[in-house]
């Protein structure tokens, strides 16, 4: 069964500053790559719609949520944190971002896919329950593992984040909750600072120094999936981020498309055993265009082995 690759052209439309890394470049560089490597004929497409405010209060705070959707701005600019700014179009785009992992979930859910990548924007894994940050708006990946297992009455699923940047939000979305595993691993010391003190045991955080290479960074990484096949998910989530890539100028891990594959290989085996291979990707950090893209490919590949 084909890769459903999920987005939606509002997404396209949150746009921070030309100057801003975060910025729609990313996904056209991604369809581009998907068109040029001859992927646009081997999987599905699906457009989204916007996340429903019941799915957005699953993860977090509806104060939270009612205050960015009264106070997003008409026209102008407002600025969430020091790296987060809102413009006309970024609370549709946030909308349909959160939206975009509860439709995989659908998906894989029905039957109707067994795997799905959502290229969307804005990110989600470091909004917190009550606070966006980090260039997320809303948790995506939360909200939708949060929709699996309230909507689908899942007992246990696991989060595996990849991002240079540790997923300071997801981990504040789940740090109480045990049907979650989630396992981080993140360039250490580096933004948001956290991560490095002992966790709960479904917390399995992998600080990373900078000027790690592929074969150190797999070896640092390779418990999480003894501890994923213990645990037995019924459908993983992966929180992809594409900025340890070593041409990604804002982190300083040198990851390459073919470390990205294994991860995903090794990620592919522990869903094909225990969850029919069911997984949900959802895009989140890479900021160096050609090296997202092409990494971008190479994971919608492996998860199509």
């Amino acid at each position: 069964m084909p890769v459903t690759v999920i987005s939606s052209p509002k997404c396209l439309l949150h746009d921070m500053d030309p100057e801003h890394p975060e910025q729609p470049a990313r996904l056209h560089s991604i369809n581009d790559q998907i068109i040029s490597s001859g992927l646009e004929f081997a999987v599905h497409f699906s457009d989204t719609k916007a996340a429903e405010l019941s799915q957005l209060y699953r993860a977090h705070d509806p104060k939270f949520v009612d205050k960015v959707i009264a106070e997003a701005p008409k026209e102008g600019h407002r600025w969430l944190d020091d790296d987060t700014l809102m413009m006309p179009d970024s609370l549709g785009a946030a909308m349909h971002a959160a939206g975009a992992g509860v439709h995989a979930v659908d998906l894989l859910m029905k039957g109707d896919s067994s795997k799905a990548f959502c290229s969307v924007r804005p990110p989600g894994h470091h909004a917190e329950h009550a606070k966006s940050g980090g260039f997320c708006i809303f948790n995506n990946i939360a909200v939708a593992a949060l929709h699996a297992l309230e909507h689908y009455n899942l007992k246990k699923v696991a989060i595996i984040d990849f991002d240079v940047h540790h997923g300071n939000g997801t981990e504040d979305i789940f740090k109480d909750d045990e049907r979650v595993l989630f396992c981080s691993s993140f360039q250490h010391p580096f933004y948001p600072f956290t991560g490095d003190k002992p966790a709960k045991d479904h917390i399995v955080n992998v600080p990373v120094p900078a000027g790690t290479k592929g074969a150190e960074y797999r070896e640092l990484v390779m418990p999480w999936f003894d501890k994923l096949d213990a645990f037995a998910p019924e459908l993983i989530f992966i929180s992809a981020g594409f900025d340890a890539h070593a041409e990604d100028s804002l982190g300083h891990l040198r990851l390459v498309e073919a470390d990205y594959e294994w991860l995903t290989l090794q990620i592919k085996a522990v869903a094909d055993k225990h969850c029919g291979g069911k997984i949900v990707s959802m895009l989140e950090g890479g900021y160096a265009l050609s090296a997202l893209s092409r990494s971008v490919v190479t994971h919608i590949k492996a998860l199509m082995t």
